[in-house]
């Protein structure tokens, strides 16, 4: 009977994990749109969303150190818990750049320039591309997924690179600019970051399935 439990246990963690990767997608999606449509209420509705992943957080951590002190996991069950009580950090953490990005739009004042930024839009769609991935692979414990996955952060680098250059360019050319080329700058970093919490999602994958990151043994 303990074991059921146990298992029941498990699957609904998995299903929390879900729905959480799920919300942390969601509030990228609408980040972005929110910037390309130059939408004030929508960024404000993600500003106060970002409690709702907050408090998702706080009770997968409650379920999985209840699982840990009741249930006493071994082997893989352990990996399992241990793994989610990393991942729902890199999910909280994606909401809160999403919340901060539209913080800085509504902040700006300015919404119409700060949205005219092509480096902006694509390293946008792809760090949105790879969150999606990301969770889905972890989802799915899809290793060799995730490890491709990992790969694009390369891409989403470079662009966080050029808009770096391309920003301080434009500040020394217009200083009357300067002001939306830091907002900018702060955005374009905050979706560099959300990259790396996906590459975090993706390497906790590989060790959920292995017991491994990068080739290194933990558990």
């Amino acid at each position: 009977m303990a074991r059921t439990n146990f298992t029941n246990d498990m699957r609904e963690l998995k299903h929390e994990l879900a729905e959480m990767g799920s919300m942390a997608e969601e509030a990228i999606e609408k980040v972005i749109r929110a910037l390309k449509n130059k939408n004030p209420d929508l960024a404000k509705s993600i500003v106060r969303g970002d409690r709702a992943l907050n408090d998702m957080e706080r009770t997968i951590e409650s379920h999985c150190l209840e699982l840990m002190l009741k249930q006493q996991p071994v082997a893989g069950d352990l990996r399992s818990i241990s793994t989610a009580l990393k991942v729902v950090t890199d999910m909280e953490r994606i909401g809160d750049h999403a919340s901060d990005i539209a913080d800085i739009a509504l902040r700006s004042g300015n919404i119409e320039k700060l949205t005219n930024n092509e480096d902006l839009f694509q390293m946008a769609s792809e760090a949105q591309i790879m969150v999606r991935d990301a969770i889905e692979a972890f989802v799915l414990q899809d290793v060799e997924r995730a490890r491709e996955i990992t790969k694009q952060d390369d891409v989403v680098d470079r662009l966080f690179d050029k808009a770096k250059i391309d920003l301080i360019e434009s500040a020394k050319q217009d200083r009357n600019d300067i002001d939306i080329a830091v907002d900018t700058l702060m955005i374009v970093k905050y979706l560099e970051r959300i990259g790396d919490h996906a590459v975090n999602i993706c390497e906790w994958t590989e060790f959920q399935v292995t017991g491994s990151v990068k080739h290194v043994r933990l558990l």
